[in-house]
């Protein structure tokens, strides 16, 4: 099984840029986009559905802004829009599929970069995502988590450990979230399980030329749970799919 998770920085402008030509060459058996800034009605879907693929969206209620979709080949057991809470829903954040022997969480988690108040915003929404997660986990113990996390996890993930203004996606408190998730919270850093040294990153800023001197973070992830860490084959990250500021992040599983 074959998934990606993927930040495309505007599904439209993506398209654009040759995001279904790729599709279509790569032949996954789950995508999850985040960021896709669309409403279902505003692109043609029957263009996924050609492809195979069904297609389940969260859209934030502010046009332009936020969303996730998740395209799968397999017609899901069930599906789940959103937590349930409503200051979270209305951004647009979680798709949750479940699946025969394992279920999907695609996930936006908020960016904080645009000041204090979003920071904490970012927080409140992982201190009410992460037991969230916990009691889906304890019905659907085999469980992935996808998507753009905003968050750097180790000093290995970002080119430039040592900078002392600890920007947003880089402070401390969320820091300590991620390292709790992949400790005590029970999940695996797929990427970082099979290649504990490497230095791979997700994101880049547009300024200075940062992707083509590859000063980036990590902040898309691909967590699992259960007995998904055992079925793990593959995890990359893949900087020279250019359809966003991000790049994919690849998984395969052996089900």
């Amino acid at each position: 099984m074959k998934l990606v998770s993927y930040n495309v920085n505007g599904v439209r402008a993506a398209l654009k840029k040759g995001l279904l030509e790729w599709i279509e060459q790569s032949d996954f058996d789950v995508i999850c986009l985040q960021e896709t800034k669309s409403q279902p009605d505003q692109i043609d879907v029957s263009m996924f559905n050609n492809l195979g693929y069904h297609d389940y969206w969260h859209s934030a209620e502010k046009k332009g802004y936020s969303g996730v979709l998740t395209l799968t080949k397999e017609v899901p057991q069930s599906v789940v829009i959103g937590m349930n809470m409503e200051q979270y829903d209305r951004e647009g954040r979680i798709v949750l599929t479940h699946f025969k022997d394992w279920s999907l969480v695609n996930v936006y988690i908020p960016s904080g970069s645009s000041g204090e108040e979003r920071h904490a915003f970012k927080m409140e929404f992982v201190k009410d995502f992460g037991p969230w997660i916990q009691e889906l986990k304890k019905d659907y113990p085999s469980l992935v988590v996808v998507g753009d996390y905003n968050i750097v996890h180790k000093e290995l993930d970002i080119h430039n450990p040592q900078r002392k203004d600890k920007p947003s996606g880089y402070k401390p408190d969320e820091r300590a979230w991620l390292e709790e998730w992949f400790t005590s919270g029970g999940f695996t850093d797929s990427f970082r399980h099979l290649y504990p040294e490497e230095s791979l990153y997700s994101w880049w800023s547009y300024r200075a030329g940062a992707r083509q001197r590859n000063k980036g973070w990590r902040i898309d992830y691909i967590s699992v749970a259960g007995q998904m860490k055992d079925h793990l084959v593959e995890c990359r990250m893949y900087k020279e799919v250019m359809h966003s500021d991000h790049c994919p992040v690849i998984a395969t599983f052996d089900l």
